[in-house]
């Protein structure tokens, strides 16, 4: 049976530093290796994985080539964006085959069956914010153009989310000027989805009408504070990343807990103990 639809892998924030040190107790490369063979043996026909931003924690060049290292065994091919943990000086060094743009800057289109995958750079360099400066947003006002003139969809990508989420310290620390990404969508009716990082947590929702999407970050994750408070709080919860299903009708996310592999079961839905299966039951197959 031909699969329906055009499937692909989001996985965020590595925060991959130089080994043999490990980041808040955790051992980063350990977990974006697992994800990697989770990748490999479960959805190894995906057509792509998309990984959106904050590669590095600190930004050292021997965390970039061991971030390559580890990528060299996906069997899907992978994409990258920035984040604000990134230095991209280092990024290019390590990854020179990415299509960096003259003004340096990491944005790009891929076409897709799906549509047009938009990368955008919304790293604002010495800063937590993210920012698009008039640049990226011609940039992304054309791509939209383009494509809207082509009568395809349009999928988004980026590393900082443009919404606040609830979570005070993040949304301290999210886009700085969503008013006006705001301005440049106006009128376009082809965006389907936005995908993002930044967040270490999964989190789903719409933001002016789009519907959006990220999840766990594969090394720490953000503490659920909905209290206002200023205060980061991080969580040794277990990573994951995305399993996404796009099809003419629908977008589909599946969140996967890969280091919870091995747990399954089949289900067998029985009946009571010394008695029959309930009557309003009885015809479940």
């Amino acid at each position: 049976m031909t699969d329906p639809f055009f499937k692909f892998i989001h996985l965020t924030d590595p925060h991959i530093i130089a080994s043999p040190n490990t980041l808040f107790g955790t051992n980063v490369h350990h977990h974006l290796r697992c994800a990697v063979d989770s990748i490999n043996r479960n959805f190894s026909d995906a057509k792509l994985c998309m990984i959106t931003g904050d590669l590095a924690h600190w930004g050292e060049a021997q965390a970039y080539a061991e971030l390559k290292e580890i990528l060299a065994e996906l069997k899907v091919p992978w994409h990258l964006l920035m984040g604000n943990h990134d230095a991209r000086m280092a990024a290019r060094d390590t990854f020179p085959e990415l299509p960096w743009s003259e003004d340096g800057f990491l944005h790009y289109r891929m076409d897709t069956a799906a549509g047009a995958f938009l990368v955008l750079d919304t790293v604002d360099d010495g800063n937590n914010n993210g920012r698009l400066c008039e640049s990226r947003l011609r940039w992304l006002r054309q791509q939209l153009l383009d494509s809207q003139a082509a009568g395809g969809d349009v999928f988004l990508f980026m590393h900082h989310p443009p919404m606040k989420i609830g979570i005070h310290s993040m949304d301290l620390i999210g886009m700085a000027n969503p008013e006006d990404l705001i301005a440049v969508l106006q009128g376009f009716k082809h965006v389907r989805h936005m995908f993002f990082g930044h967040l270490h947590r999964t989190c789903h929702g719409s933001w002016r009408g789009i519907p959006f999407s990220t999840v766990k970050a594969t090394c720490y994750q953000v503490e659920l504070r909905l209290d206002g408070s200023e205060v980061l709080g991080c969580s040794h919860e277990n990573p994951a990343y995305a399993v996404a299903l796009i099809n003419k009708d629908s977008v589909v996310i599946h969140d996967h807990s890969y280091m919870e592999e091995g747990k399954a079961f089949s289900y067998d839905r029985g009946a009571p103990k010394g008695g029959d299966k309930p009557k309003h039951q009885r015809a479940w197959s």
